[in-house]
């Protein structure tokens, strides 16, 4: 039997990389009352739960001690898999270790400046031609295709060309773009809530705006294939004609 290895006979590498994950926020560490706002969420979004990985935010939560456990036990009951622990103090580090998670600190909160921005006129509302209002921002020119990814995660996002299936964009801030979204696209990955996605014609097989998502069968079929704009709207994703 032979083993795939380099020619420096290594078997691994390490890369850095920024892979897209959901964040479950907990506002609560009781995990009976966790327990039956899956089960809602579950009848709401049955596809969602299918194995997704999420990372158990506990920066809401003031208890120095949490039945991480249980927790966790919860999620993987409704087929999702908690792979680290965002928040909470030396105690809460302990036990994400021991139940083999990951342990992030408490994120930084790192607005956006809007100085940089020129508000489009009045009588002209168009999301996408909206000025790019970060450094960081990116223009891809070009069709984004299946497996690629195209990120920007310190600002705005803009694709000219479409995003094919199996493909994926990624913004800190908004993503555009100029053709056809098949693909993913994930906007506001650092939680920007004011973050938007804006496309041309709407076919994605995933949305996502500061961690709330939406797939492609839960959109309206009615804007399939339009131009379209996404927002979030009281913690709820919302898509729209873009005029």
């Amino acid at each position: 039997m032979s083993l795939n290895v380099d020619r420096a006979g290594n078997a691994f590498s390490f890369k850095g990389g920024m892979l897209p994950m959901t964040v479950m926020e907990l506002t609560s560490a009781d995990p009976e009352r966790i327990r039956e706002q899956l089960v809602g969420k579950l009848n709401q979004a049955p596809a969602f739960f299918q194995h997704t990985p999420v990372m158990l935010s506990v920066e809401k939560l003031e208890e120095p001690h949490l039945a991480l456990e249980r927790i966790c036990a919860v999620c993987r009951s409704h087929k999702l898999l908690p792979v680290a622990v965002r928040g909470g103090g030396e105690p809460v580090k302990q036990s994400a270790w021991a139940l083999g998670l990951g342990w992030f600190p408490p994120q930084e909160v790192r607005p956006r400046s809007l100085e940089t921005v020129t508000p489009a006129p009045a009588e002209e509302p168009a999301p996408v031609a909206t000025p790019l209002g970060s450094v960081g921002s990116r223009i891809h020119r070009g069709t984004v295709r299946s497996g690629q990814q195209v990120s920007a995660a310190d600002g705005d996002l803009v694709v000219l060309g479409a995003v094919n299936a199996g493909a994926e964009v990624l913004a800190g801030g908004n993503i555009h773009v100029y053709g056809a979204l098949r693909g993913r696209a994930l906007a506001g990955i650092h939680g920007d809530r004011e973050a938007g996605i804006f496309c041309h014609e709407l076919h994605a097989e995933l949305l996502s705006l500061a961690g709330n998502y939406k797939r492609l069968e839960d959109i309206d079929p009615q804007l399939l294939g339009k131009p379209a704009q996404v927002r979030l709207d009281d913690d709820q994703l919302t898509i729209a004609p873009l005029a």
